[in-house]
This record gives C-alpha cells, sequence and structure tokens, in this order.
C-alpha cells in the first residue's frame, strides 16, 4: 500500500469517527421514519463531502484525483445508505413479524392527543411498543397508587403521562416513582411548566413526545465507546498488574488470615441487577455485612495497607471484563444496603440506570467510604446522578487519573 493510500484510509477513517460520533449518525430509533434517515444520510454525507474534498487541499497527494474522491464519495453514500436503510427494515420486521423487542407501556390521561398515541401504538406494531392500559385521571377511583401497582405488577417499561391532566404535586409523584423504580417517564406535552426541564423532543407519527431524562450511555455508540475503554483498560490492569500482584497479596494474606485471597459479595448492578463483586480480601474470615468503619477490628494488617491504597479495588476489573461493571460509574452498594438507601435517599435508583464502577464522581469528589451520616448518602447520590446524565469519555478519563493521584496520596476515608 503506497503512502498516499494509506495517508487517506487514516485520514477518512478518523473523520468519519469523528463526525458519526458527533451527529449520532448510527442512532436508529423505533419511530424513525424513512425520511429522517434520509435527512440524516443527506446531512452526514455533505459535511463529509467537504471532508473528503479536503484532503488534496491538506496534504497535496498527486496520486489520488478529484475524481477518484468522487467515485469513493459515491460509493460510500450508497453503500452506507443501503446499511442504514437496511438495519431499519430488518428491525422493524423483527417487532412486527417476530415479536420481538418490545416494551411495555401504559398512558396517564384520556383525552384526544393520548388518544391518538394509543392507535399509534396499536396500529405501528413496528414501532416496537405494547400498550396496556390506560389510566383516566377524572375517573372518581383514580388514584396514582393503584397505577403504580399496576405498573410494578406488569413490567411495565415506560409511562406516557399528559401533563395537563395532572397537576404538579401528581407529576412530582410520578417523577419521583420513575426515578426509584426504573421506569422511563415521558410526556405528552401541554404544560408550559415541564419546559423548565431538559427534555428530548420525538415524534411518534404525528404525536410529540418529551423524554424526561436523556442518559448518554443510552446511544449506542457511547455505549459502544465506554465498552471498548473499559475493556482496553481492564486487560491492561489484568496482564500488567494483577498477573504478578495477586500471588504476592495471597502470600502476604495468607500470614495474618487463611483463606481465600478474593473476596466475593453481591452487589446490586445496571437495572438493579445482581452480580457477585471482587475484592482482594482485606478483613478477617466473618458473617457480618456491615460496613467497614474506622478502627474496625475485623481489618489486617494487610488489609489496612491496600485499602489504603484502594488495591483491594483491583480484582473488580475482573467484573468489568465480564461486563458486571465499568471503570467508572457510580460505586455498587451491598445489596442490604441498597434496599434500605432506596426507602431514605430520593432518587437513589437514578444510579442503576447505568454500569456501577470501579471508580466514581462521586468517590474522587470526597464521597467513598463509610456512610457516617445521611448528608453522605445524599451528596454521593447528587454526584452519582450527574455523572449518569452527563457521562463523556473525558470526563471517564479524569476520574481515573484523580482516582489513580488519590490512591498514591492515600485518602482519609479509606479503611
Amino acid at each position: 500500500m503506497s503512502s498516499s493510500v494509506l495517508l487517506f484510509s487514516v485520514y477518512v477513517s478518523t473523520c468519519w469517527i469523528i463526525l458519526s460520533t458527533t451527529t449520532r449518525f448510527y442512532e436508529t430509533k423505533r419511530f424513525s421514519k424513512v425520511i429522517q434517515t434520509l435527512s440524516s444520510l443527506l446531512r452526514q454525507f455533505i459535511i463529509f463531502a467537504l471532508i473528503l474534498f479536503a484532503f488534496i487541499g491538506f496534504f497535496k497527494q498527486p496520486e489520488i484525483s478529484r475524481l477518484d474522491l468522487t467515485k469513493y464519495f459515491f460509493m460510500s453514500f450508497l453503500s452506507v445508505s443501503f446499511a442504514k436503510y437496511l438495519l431499519l427494515f430488518l428491525l422493524n420486521k423483527y417487532r412486527k413479524v417476530l415479536g420481538g423487542n418490545f416494551r411495555n407501556v401504559v398512558v396517564i390521561g384520556d383525552n384526544q392527543k393520548t388518544n391518538q398515541l394509543i392507535e399509534t401504538f396499536k396500529e405501528r406494531s413496528d414501532f416496537g411498543y405494547k400498550f396496556l392500559k390506560k389510566f383516566c385521571v377524572e375517573k372518581e377511583n383514580f388514584t396514582l397508587n393503584n397505577c403504580f401497582n399496576y405498573i410494578v405488577e406488569n413490567d411495565v417499561d415506560e409511562i406516557y403521562c399528559s401533563v395537563a391532566e395532572l397537576t404538579n404535586k401528581q407529576l412530582r409523584e410520578i417523577v419521583n416513582f420513575t426515578d426509584n423504580n426504573l421506569k422511563v417517564l415521558k410526556f405528552i406535552p401541554d404544560n408550559k411548566d415541564i419546559f423548565t426541564k431538559k427534555l428530548s423532543f420525538d415524534y411518534y407519527g404525528y404525536i410529540p413526545v418529551l423524554s424526561f431524562r436523556e442518559i448518554p450511555l443510552d446511544d449506542p455508540i457511547n455505549k459502544f465507546v465506554k465498552r471498548i475503554f473499559d475493556i482496553l483498560l481492564s486487560l491492561f490492569v489484568m496482564v500488567f498488574i494483577l498477573s504478578w500482584l495477586t500471588p504476592l497479596i495471597f502470600l502476604l494474606i495468607q500470614i495474618e488470615s487463611r483463606g481465600p485471597v478474593f473476596f466475593m459479595q453481591k452487589r446490586n448492578g445496571l437495572d438493579y441487577k445482581e452480580f457477585y463483586c471482587y475484592k482482594y480480601r482485606s478483613m478477617k474470615p466473618s458473617t457480618s455485612s456491615r460496613q467497614t468503619t474506622k478502627g474496625d477490628a475485623r481489618v489486617t494488617k494487610i488489609g489496612k495497607f491496600i485499602r489504603k491504597t484502594s488495591i483491594d479495588e483491583l480484582p473488580q476489573f475482573i467484573n468489568v471484563l465480564k461486563g458486571d461493571m465499568s471503570v467508572v460509574g457510580p460505586r455498587p452498594h451491598m445489596v442490604k444496603h441498597n434496599e434500605d438507601f432506596a426507602q431514605k435517599v430520593d432518587k437513589f435508583m437514578v444510579r442503576h440506570f447505568v454500569k456501577p464502577g470501579i471508580t466514581g464522581l462521586a468517590q474522587v469528589s470526597g464521597f467513598r467510604g463509610e456512610i457516617e451520616t445521611n448528608k453522605d448518602i445524599i451528596n454521593r447520590v447528587k454526584y452519582d446522578i450527574f455523572y449518569v446524565e452527563n457521562w463523556s469519555l473525558l470526563l471517564d478519563i479524569k476520574i481515573v487519573i484523580l482516582t489513580a493521584l488519590n490512591a498514591i496520596r492515600g485518602e482519609e476515608k479509606a479503611y
């Protein structure tokens, strides 16, 4: 391969990745229309054409002509367009014919817009929504508690509300319920008060629908980028650190306390699913599930050191490689503690919209270790929710660097 062709390949590939990530080009929504997909293609390739023909001006390569670039442009446009529409077609058929990838939905409100939306759900099975029930707010026997019980009992995924029929108090109750029960909340807009929130606006057919919370890691490209970052960093740590550190830690642990080198404990992860979290054992074998406190007699001498430097957390890179955790995310708590916090702390469950992490924004912001007061867990949840709603790869890298620096310096609450 000539140097010109190699340079062109690297240039085009890099620019396409950056452009596609910025424009969310590969995002395919359930309700995407043919015309919307075409609009997305045209916007993408207009910008791509400018980037493509800028190659000659930037690098002045005599081996690649404008005619070659024109041919490459049209081949790229046709192949990507075909792939894009084929994916859209296959996903629609998968939902419509095979009945897969459906989400259960309920509608709160009884008016023209809610009825139109329900008809859309029923007629457009290719959207992948299974309508279960409509709750009429004006009926005498309507209560939000009955509505919430039905949602939980029937495994409802998404709730659509007509804000025109609900009071501000009812809206707050619905928002709190969805946050604390991992349900997706969307509004059929009519009330100006709701527009003070940062909302995502889409059309289902001709019905406007607002999504209450936009989570960056729901985007397939963002999810893929984060997963690649997790895998690469995990493999590096396992090959160059855990491979020699684990036997050494095992020998040091045996001097004080006979038993396994790893300690496994059930934690709640993505969508509140349970998994076994790995750590180097830093305490004497015990059946107690209480949090570690300062001066805890269960902690061994070597355990104090590896906890102070956060070395005990390194085996969680195994969890990351397995897909149970991410390098960065809300720290997972023990199942018993999660149950307690979910009852006491508002919006605690929002943390579980993403994978838990070995480290997190709350931890590098001073809220790691023992929960001594309600303020500790409330502030931890605030930082976790900010991370969930504002994720970026640069934020992950910043948190990893701060975590490494804190481990070198040692932290006050690392005991």
